[in-house]
């Protein structure tokens, strides 16, 4: 059975799809852009800035879904340009715990209402 997931404390979704799915102890979430939740817009130009508020805005509905960061286990990247890669990285580092999630990371022509980085999880209960 799927149950949605949402959080006051993560960007409203701005389409048709749900912020997160939970199924059985798995939960995918939707890609996060740097929205600002109490604004719903772009919370900065700054890529470094963008970067942590994409993984504040995966956090809240890990949390949300009875988890937290340390469950994900996936992650995709999207990027503007993959030049900020390290950027990535190092905030990665900051927020997650080794064994790292496997993750993907590309570079796409275009992302939502003019963001630098998208990013979409799985994670799972434990």
């Amino acid at each position: 059975m799927m149950k949605a997931i949402s959080s006051s404390e993560a960007p409203v979704v701005i389409g048709t799809y749900s912020s997160a799915i939970k199924v059985g102890a798995t939960i995918y979430l939707s890609g996060q852009i740097p929205l600002d939740p109490l604004t719903q817009v772009l919370c900065s130009e700054d890529i470094t800035v963008q970067i942590k508020q994409v993984i504040k805005n995966m956090e809240a509905l890990c949390v949300a879904a009875g988890g937290s960061l340390a469950d994900v286990v996936k992650i995709t990247v999207y990027l503007m340009d993959l030049a900020h890669s390290t950027l990535v990285n190092e905030t990665m580092a900051a927020h997650f715990v080794q064994p790292y999630p496997a993750r993907a990371m590309v570079q796409v022509a275009g992302l939502p209402r003019g963001a630098k980085v998208e990013m979409d999880a799985i994670m799972v209960l434990r």
